[in-house]
């Protein structure tokens, strides 16, 4: 007769503990709103002790304020990734846009429950996040596109990051068609610079003397 052998108990790195934690955290927040989320409600919601969860974190704030800050990063890395991928400007403008909005369709509510929270928001704005790499990585791709000055090119990618921001929350707060309002903001933002390249630029310029 054999023997049952007991079950070994499974380890996880402190990686994928932290990441458990921050999970369980999005759930709370996502039902039942930022409010619930207490070292309790978590322990409850891993089935794990108080005291693991306090082995990670502090308090409850802690949790939250890295919860966001991971929301943001991950919303960041995929449209990198997105960017990377186009061939064209239009490419370039949809898949951005498209990673955005398709992540805030999931994981909106998440994110503007935690950004409600002044204490919890400290860590960013959703659209100054990363903002500074991104108009960065974009700004001299627009200037060499549209062929005008990297620093007017600058000011405009800045400037059109609020379209996507303002799509995110039209999309959160109204029964709307995600691919109708993806078409409606790049339709937007490839005509500001369109607009900017055919009109500013030929009102500004210098007339031949």
């Amino acid at each position: 007769m054999e023997v049952a052998q007991p079950k070994q108990r499974r380890r996880f790195s402190p990686e994928a503990r932290r990441a458990m934690i921050l999970d369980n955290a999005a759930e709370i927040v996502a039902e039942h709103g930022v409010s619930s989320v207490t070292m309790e409600s978590i322990s409850q919601s891993a089935g794990s002790s108080k005291s693991l969860i306090y082995k990670y974190f502090t308090t409850p704030l802690e949790i939250l304020r890295e919860l966001l800050t991971r929301e943001l990063r991950a919303l960041r890395r995929l449209q990198f990734a997105a960017a990377e991928e186009a061939n064209t400007f239009e490419e370039l403008v949809r898949n951005i846009t498209h990673e955005y909005l398709t992540y805030i369709d999931k994981r909106g509510l998440i994110i503007e429950r935690l950004q409600a929270d002044p204490a919890i928001s400290e860590t960013g704005a959703l659209i100054d996040y990363g903002r500074t790499a991104s108009v960065d990585y974009l700004a001299p791709i627009v200037a060499k596109h549209f062929d005008m000055p990297e620093e007017l090119a600058r000011a405009a990618t800045d400037i059109s990051f609020g379209l996507p921001a303002s799509a995110g929350e039209y999309l959160l707060r109204e029964e709307a068609d995600l691919q109708e309002i993806e078409d409606l903001t790049v339709s937007m933002i490839v005509g500001t610079f369109v607009h900017v390249r055919n009109e500013f630029l030929a009102r500004k310029q210098k007339l031949p003397r």
